[in-house]
């Protein structure tokens, strides 16, 4: 499937906020991308363009493309709730999410490559799905094989330091969790502003 490729520290430069990438790099460099350089300033912007990079910088955030991003908004528009929060507990709750979150992974990148080759299984059941959603009660492993198990060990050691949401169950000696419930937006703590994505898909 198409994703973006390009320079992960360009996006958080444009958007003003750490996304992806080295936070020194966002730090050395904190003006938006382009040939005016530190000169560049951010333009005032209208309503409109103000939504629309809240919902890039949410789509950055978690991967995703248009299309599938529109069909998470769909899917949250029609449950019962505030569809905002919803719409960040669908992408919070997504598999590769989930397994960088574990500390499998340091990153979301690797987590997505890491489910895509085969080396996780959700409840004993081996799948490549990285946008698969999971709910409480479902467990997430690493097989057992000697490369699955060395890709997460090395993933658990670039990511002691991380803390572990307290809505993920985790134990990292059998390199194994499971999924307690579904995260409030506080424990989410969202960098934009979701109800603002979701005037955007009312207009």
């Amino acid at each position: 499937m198409a994703r973006y490729t390009g320079p992960k520290t360009k996006v958080s430069r444009r958007y003003g906020v750490l996304i992806s990438g080295s936070p020194k790099a966002l730090e050395r460099k904190a003006y938006p991308p382009g040939q005016h350089g530190p000169k560049g300033t951010r333009r005032k912007q209208s309503d409109y363009a103000t939504a629309l990079a809240e919902k890039q910088k949410l789509r950055h955030q978690y991967g995703v493309l248009e299309r599938q991003f529109r069909r998470y908004f769909e899917i949250a528009s029609r449950r019962r709730g505030v569809t905002g929060e919803i719409l960040l507990q669908l992408l919070e709750t997504r598999l590769d999410n989930v397994v960088q979150k574990m500390g499998f992974s340091k990153t979301l990148r690797g987590a997505r490559q890491m489910v895509g080759h085969g080396h996780v299984t959700v409840n004993g059941r081996k799948t490549n799905i990285s946008s698969m959603n999971l709910k409480p009660g479902d467990v997430v492993a690493i097989k057992t094989k000697d490369k699955s198990q060395r890709l997460a060990k090395r993933g658990v050691e670039l990511t002691q330091i991380a803390t572990v949401p307290d809505w993920l169950l985790v134990d990292k000696d059998n390199l194994t969790g499971s999924v307690v419930r579904i995260p409030s937006r506080q424990e989410i703590n969202p960098i934009v502003n979701e109800q603002l994505v979701v005037e955007l898909y009312a207009r």
